[in-house]
């Protein structure tokens, strides 16, 4: 039904009269004129609404256009959105078109202004943004990038982690490992700098990080030998070798601690010894040249007692992915027996060193801390709660320096040379992925099996037959690391254990 005002068809409503509309009008159409026509709407709970058109005819036909609703919009909008309507109408333009135009220009408009916040938010992107898309794309390191969370959270994010990507400068990246140096970490202020050459090096040939770096490389420009505390080896490469008379000296070490630690009265304030899983691995490290993570990981199905031989598989080994390759060791007597000796003590769990519970090795660092918590006089630091803190490995009266497990690694390598071992056949025996030639590596497949088995004998014994000496030879090997000496009929040194029936196998291994 159609509505007028109460004042007739000629006049307009006013407000009183739209909000006196009842809800029987439901579906009314109140007319305002000048072909401005309502649609009443109820709702449930009462309230009034009237949904205002303008009439207007377009290629012969009727045609509304939308003014708006009362009484969310007055009547005054309403009226004025039907002038406008009709005033353009006047000048030839479709007022739906236009409207049609008005919301496409309005969307362009807002399209527009979103691309231009993401390209202001894309040129000021903070190095944490290039960090965070990096460290999910652009690395992928064995420990699942662990340290590169460490080390970029203690000392890059703080420091430059805000700054916009394009204002990074070299003196940014300076400053922040300058403050590591100054906090006496010199090496690993070297690892950073590394990782920054790398993570910006990824960026430089990946957009949208790529246009942001036009100066280049920041870190690129950053030398770091001058950054670096005066005097520090930047190649930081080990050459320490125990000779004759430390190897000697480290077996007395081992007896004389056992030996006390037996005959004390009180052992709960006695020191303990190295334990006999320990002491068995360093043995075999010497005897075989492996890392000892390789050796810490190792499980009891990999070792063939009977076959003398020990399996290493490619995923405990270190180097870069697609670089590592599997190594059986054949193990001379010396190295089998102590073997034997580790297999009496965790032969019943599934790692030859297992760790807290059995579910899982040792930490392949706990051996490295347990020698260098007892040489404390060369770390610089505080005593470690829980921890050894004394000097019973050192060795040589310290006057050689610190030995860690891995420098018996590189002493074996140095016997085997000392004893007339090829370098080639030597790297075979350390798993060294040999550079040079892809052909050559490709076509050249002979594996060394029995030069590698030779030298793992020799290895085995010129220690047999070192440790076999008495304290007082050393005075005659002090520049040699080994000697041509006949082989020894028994193996002087085994590690203390029971046998696996009346012992149960070690947990852990505490530092």
């Amino acid at each position: 039904m159609t509505r007028y005002p109460r004042s007739g068809r000629a006049h307009k409503w006013t407000v009183a009269e739209l909000k006196a509309i009842a809800q029987a009008w439901n579906g009314d159409s109140p007319r305002d004129g000048d072909g401005l026509v309502g649609v009443v709407r109820c709702t449930s709970e009462g309230s009034v609404a009237v949904h205002f058109r303008y009439a207007f005819k377009r290629s012969g036909k009727k045609a509304w256009h939308y003014c708006g609703t009362w009484p969310t919009t007055s009547l005054e909008s309403i009226r004025c959105a039907r002038n406008q309507a009709r005033d353009g109408l006047k000048r030839g333009l479709d007022p739906n078109a236009k409207r049609e135009a008005d919301r496409i220009e309005e969307r362009a408009r807002v399209k527009a202004a979103i691309a231009a916040e993401a390209e202001r938010r894309t040129e000021d992107a903070p190095v944490s943004r290039m960090y965070a898309a990096w460290l999910v794309d652009g690395v992928l390191r064995k420990d699942g990038n662990a340290e590169i969370r460490r080390s970029f959270e203690k000392d890059v994010l703080p420091a430059i982690g805000s700054k916009a990507i394009r204002s990074v400068s070299e003196h940014d990246i300076r400053s922040l490992l300058r403050a590591m140096v100054g906090r006496g970490v010199n090496r690993m202020a070297v690892n950073l700098h590394c990782d920054l050459r790398q993570m910006f090096a990824w960026a430089e040939k990946r957009q949208p990080w790529r246009r942001l770096l036009q100066e280049g490389n920041p870190a690129e420009l950053v030398e770091i030998d001058k950054v670096v505390s005066p005097g520090y080896d930047l190649s930081n490469v080990r050459t320490r070798v125990l000779d004759a008379n430390e190897i000697r000296e480290l077996r007395d070490i081992f007896a004389a601690t056992r030996r006390a630690y037996e005959e004390a009265r009180d052992k709960r304030t006695a020191p303990r010894p190295l334990q006999a899983e320990s002491q068995a691995a360093l043995w075999i490290c010497l005897s075989t040249a492996c890392r000892i993570g390789e050796l810490l990981m190792s499980e009891w199905r990999h070792v063939n007692l009977d076959a003398a031989t020990w399996f290493i598989p490619k995923e405990n080994v270190k180097g870069s992915r697609g670089k590592k390759q599997d190594q059986l060791v054949s193990l001379s007597p010396f190295a089998l027996s102590q073997f034997r000796t580790l297999h009496a003590l965790t032969g019943l769990t599934r790692w030859c060193f297992p760790g807290q519970g059995g579910t899982q090795h040792v930490d392949v660092k706990s051996i490295s801390k347990q020698v260098g918590d007892r040489q404390h006089q060369f770390k610089d630091r505080k005593d470690l709660r829980n921890r050894r803190n004394d000097n019973s490995l050192v060795l040589s009266k310290g006057a050689n320096g610190e030995w860690t497990p891995h420098d018996l690694r590189r002493s074996a390598a140095t016997m085997m040379q000392a004893l007339g071992v090829t370098p080639e056949v030597i790297d075979r025996c350390q798993n060294h992925v040999l550079a040079g030639s892809r052909v050559r590596r490709h076509y050249l497949t002979h594996e060394y099996a029995s030069e590698k088995r030779e030298a793992w004998s020799k290895l085995g014994l010129a220690i047999e037959s070192l440790l076999a000496e008495p304290d007082g030879h050393r005075d005659a090997d002090k520049c040699s690391p080994t000697r041509a000496i006949p082989r020894a009929t028994h193996i002087p040194h085994r590690s203390p254990g029971r046998s696996a029936m009346s012992r149960r196998p070690r947990a852990a291994l505490p530092v």
